[in-house]
């Protein structure tokens, strides 16, 4: 490396005249800058020397950029690279991805930006970032001391989970698309965290969108904010979900819920890497690395119409499988302890119970439809139910959906007056039972939860009264079914 504090950068460019305005450009940053024309001069240079960054234009003579990363990635070089390809080539910006850029830019190129991503490249604040810098930038709240960083809470030694593993700490170090693929329940958000915490990101913020629980009629003002006056009730100035993550990482969950008019807004905000709030007129630069996940084949709603193709390919850059938990149960032990020494630091219990064998044995015969997060609900009502400091069997609730037991259960959910007027009886109607009991109740409870804190005003403690709980209670059941409040102790994680 550079024997000074400035970064080494080696720019590589056929064009004189481009060569120059790259160093220019980068000399005035404070960087050590040196050229070279084409791909053999580029490799004699690293061959004398090391670099913090490489700049490559993926067409010269003799060799492509594209040949530069391979040949940097099979030696396993340390410098990381940006590559510049021609505007509209996409198909060469994804393969230069796959190669191993940390980045990409197309020409013509905008110097702001390109002061921006080299400075996002070498983990460095541009302070010429252009409008980005005027942007207010909300980091998450510093996480407690004792909570594990979303790694650690990928529990698991399987071949599955250490290639998910593996995956993560090698597409955190770029810029590349990740498309996160697997089953409701098994983690994909928490995969996206690991990714971020992983990455010269990790300072920034992350923030995590729910793509289908947002009317269609709000999708673009949530997403790119909107200026006042903008609509009725726009009384004031508003950032969006990418403004909210500049800087850091932009988690797309259930991508394929998006309608095909919000696609096309959002395939155009990732090409160009800048969005147009509602009511303004000019697009503001936009540095966020875009992390997506669905439940959904995309490669099926591609042909069905419902995604569109060229979104597909620039989301679907590096894919990770999230395996379901039927596919790795011998996690189970390691996922127990995890979650519930999760669970028990929570609620403030010590010592943290353990599962005994019996337990685990029970647990491996079920099929866990609803994947890690079914198994966490069933672990907080045991940890709750329990009395010892060892879960059983018997600790247990594992009826499976159209079973006996689970027909034997209430199909609808009375109101508290309705529970006491008939206490000794079964309520019972002819609707259809629940396909996930689980996520059936959790659902009844947020509701329940949600109108005890609008009647009280979000006053937790008077909410919690009103239905017999404590404060501390409130707050748990609140965490675990994310009831927010409104207030800013619910921006990150609950506290």
């Amino acid at each position: 490396m550079s024997t000074n504090a400035n970064p080494r950068l080696l720019v590589v460019d056929d064009e004189p005249d481009l060569r120059t305005l790259y160093e220019l450009t980068l000399v005035r940053e404070g960087y050590d800058v040196e050229c070279a024309g084409s791909v053999d001069e580029a490799w004699a240079l690293l061959q004398d020397r090391a670099f913090n960054l490489v700049i490559t234009d993926m067409r010269l003579p003799g060799a492509t950029g594209l040949d530069l990363l391979q040949r940097l990635e099979a030696a396993g070089r340390p410098e990381k690279a940006i590559v510049i390809t021609a505007y509209g080539s996409a198909e060469n910006a994804v393969e230069a991805l796959k190669a191993g850029a940390y980045d990409y830019l197309t020409k013509p190129v905008d110097l702001k930006q390109f002061r921006a991503v080299v400075a996002s490249a070498l983990g460095r604040a541009s302070a010429h970032a252009g409008a980005a810098r005027d942007l207010p930038v909300r980091r998450e709240r510093p996480a407690s001391l004792q909570q594990a960083r979303a790694m650690d809470r990928l529990a698991g030694d399987s071949a599955a989970m250490r290639q998910v593993r593996t995956l993560i700490e090698k597409v955190a170090r770029s810029m590349a698309p990740v498309l996160v693929r697997g089953e409701s329940g098994t983690g994909k958000e928490l995969v996206a965290r690991a990714i971020h915490d992983a990455s010269p990101r990790t300072a920034m913020p992350f923030v995590a969108v729910n793509c289908g629980a947002i009317p269609e009629n709000l999708l673009e003002a949530e997403f790119f904010g909107y200026r006042k006056g903008a609509f009725t009730g726009a009384a004031e100035d508003r950032e969006g979900f990418f403004q909210a993550a500049q800087g850091g990482t932009l988690f797309l969950d259930e991508i394929g819920d998006l309608p095909l008019s919000m696609q096309s807004k959002l395939l155009r905000s990732i090409q160009e890497r800048a969005v147009r709030p509602v009511g303004a007129v000019a697009e503001v630069p936009a540095n966020v690395r875009v992390l997506s996940a669905t439940h959904k084949d995309l490669a099926e709603e591609v042909a069905a119409g419902r995604f569109r193709q060229d979104l597909y390919y620039r989301l679907n850059v590096i894919q990770i499988h999230v395996p379901p938990l039927r596919e790795r149960i011998g996690d189970l032990a390691a996922i127990c302890d995890a979650v519930l020494h999760r669970i028990a630091r929570d609620a403030g219990v010590h010592p943290t119970p353990t599962m005994t064998r019996a337990a685990l044995e029970t647990l491996a015969q079920h099929s866990f439809p609803g994947n890690v997060r079914e198994l966490e609900n069933l672990l907080h009502r045991a940890l709750a139910l329990s009395g010892s400091e060892r879960i059983d069997s018997a600790d247990l609730d594992l009826a499976e959906p159209g079973s006996d037991e689970t027909a034997a259960m209430p199909t609808t959910v009375p109101a508290p007056a309705a529970v006491a007027s008939t206490a000794t009886s079964v309520v019972r109607d002819m609707s259809p039972l629940p396909n996930d009991l689980v996520t059936y109740l959790d659902t009844v409870e947020r509701e329940v939860l949600e109108r005890a804190l609008e009647r009280h005003r979000y006053n937790r403690t008077a909410a919690g009264a009103s239905l017999g709980l404590s404060l501390r209670q409130m707050r748990y059941r609140m965490a675990r079914l994310g009831v927010l409040t409104g207030d800013s102790n619910d921006r990150g994680e609950p506290t």
